[in-house]
């Protein structure tokens, strides 16, 4: 999936880069009056080619908006831009799971691990340190070099280095070690958890 995505990127990176290269140069030759100076006639057949000329003429904002269509057919696309710019954002800052890893079996032909097993095992097991009140673990990555995001809240007495250390050679070498990974690269984040302040009477 991060792969079609960033395929999908790169394509509406480009065509948008080139339609706007194409419309911004167009407009600017024809408001220095470049075609007129160089002697050359613009390809869109006089339009622009003027520091007068609009950009959109009185004809053309006006051709069908006395028909019934018109203002519906506008205002279904401009919402389908809309909604499609909107999908776009939001996959951008969303992370997606890993929902499998191939495990070298021995035999040459591999298993495959339930990513969301692993994540179960290694929240139970980051949840048992000393020092860790709630944990949350998410796989992304690829299925042959998974990545590991985990994010860790600290009761009151935990020492972070000492948990992180806990983390790598406990949960996260247990892991890797189970899946037959040579390495599982790790991105830990920490905070504290904040404790309601009871009256003692």
């Amino acid at each position: 999936m991060r792969k079609v995505l960033r395929t999908v990127n790169r394509v509406l990176l480009a065509l948008t880069g080139l339609v706007l290269i194409g419309v911004g140069g167009t407009v600017l030759l024809g408001g220095f009056d470049v075609p007129r100076k160089a002697g050359f006639d613009m390809p869109t057949g006089g339009r622009w080619s003027r520091p007068d000329e609009v950009l959109l003429r009185e004809p053309d904002r006006t051709r069908w908006t006395d028909s019934g269509w018109w203002w519906p057919v506008v205002i279904a696309v401009l919402a389908v831009l809309v909604l499609l710019a909107l999908w776009w954002l939001l996959s951008q800052f969303r992370r997606h799971r890993l929902r499998e890893i191939l495990v070298d079996s021995g035999d040459g032909e591999g298993a495959q691990l339930r990513g969301r097993a692993m994540e179960n095992v290694l929240t139970a097991e980051s949840e048992s340190l000393d020092g860790v009140d709630r944990a949350r673990v998410q796989l992304t990555g690829r299925r042959t070099e998974p990545r590991l995001r985990a994010g860790l809240a600290l009761a009151p007495h935990a020492e972070p280095c000492a948990v992180v250390a806990r983390l790598s050679s406990e949960a996260i070498h247990h892991a890797r070690t189970s899946a037959g990974l040579e390495r599982l690269p790790a991105e830990v984040r920490l905070r504290a958890v904040k404790h309601r302040a009871e009256r003692v009477s």
